[in-house]
């Protein structure tokens, strides 16, 4: 009876240790964060919309391997990116600077920078479609 009631609270024990870790490793996971600042059809074209995109990567993070319905434009208000593009390899930008990715075209933009990265991002979209559909 000793023996059982000692497994079961070593058991116990592993199992709180086990789900604590993966809280925690979960948390930690780096993420990129996008607040929508404007979404306004375009002039002109019922067909598109302009979206503009407060971009916020935590240390580390990746926006990982997508594309869009349209053109991308952005400035980096802080931190460093590596831009890896989809027949164009891989190029670094930092605060100030800007850049475009070509509508459908798989791209991904990576945080190797010390701290944060911020950059403002207006897309050229396809009106009713999401924005950002992940690359296979």
């Amino acid at each position: 009876m000793k023996h059982i009631r000692v497994i079961l609270v070593s058991l116990l024990v592993i199992s709180l240790l086990i789900v604590v870790y993966s809280q925690t490793a979960y948390s930690q996971s780096p993420q990129v964060t996008k607040k929508i600042l404007l979404k306004t059809s375009v002039t002109g074209d019922d067909t598109k919309e302009a979206v503009i995109v407060d971009a916020l990567f935590d240390k580390g993070a990746t926006t990982g391997r997508h594309t869009h319905p349209g053109d991308e434009y952005a400035v980096v208000l802080e931190g460093d990116l590596e831009l890896l593009s989809e027949g164009s390899g891989s190029r670094l930008v930092g605060a100030g600077d800007a850049y475009h990715n070509p509508g459908s075209v798989i791209h991904e933009a990576r945080n190797v920078g010390d701290g944060a990265a911020r950059v403002i991002v207006t897309f050229i979209v396809k009106k009713d479609e999401a924005v950002t559909q992940q690359a296979q």
